[in-house]
């Protein structure tokens, strides 16, 4: 590989990892933010934004949330859908990356 497909690919890496730091932190937030709306009685994040959060790549941010905040853990399509959407995330950014590298 030479040097400038090499800062290419570097410099993509890069924009990808600030993605996904963006959308695992807007998850993570989302779940915090719901519970404490739900503690107050609040009007509540849509469980389908939740999940949209997730499925755009902050799958591991909205498992983590959910685990940290102790919210959602009794729902089964939190309790499995959390670890499903986060392990897609997964796949996604390794052919993600194969197809870069």
């Amino acid at each position: 590989m030479e040097i400038f497909q090499w800062i290419g690919y570097a410099v993509s890496m890069i924009w990808i990892l600030i993605y996904l730091l963006l959308t695992n932190g807007v998850a993570f937030a989302l779940m915090g933010s719901d519970k404490a709306r739900a503690r107050k009685g609040r009007w509540r994040i849509p469980e389908r934004h939740l999940f949209m959060s997730g499925f755009l790549g902050g799958g591991p941010g909205l498992w983590l949330g959910m685990k940290t905040f102790r919210h959602k853990t009794m729902h089964p399509s939190f309790r499995y859908g959390a670890p499903l959407i986060t392990l897609l995330n997964v796949a996604a950014l390794v052919a993600l990356i194969h197809l870069f590298g």
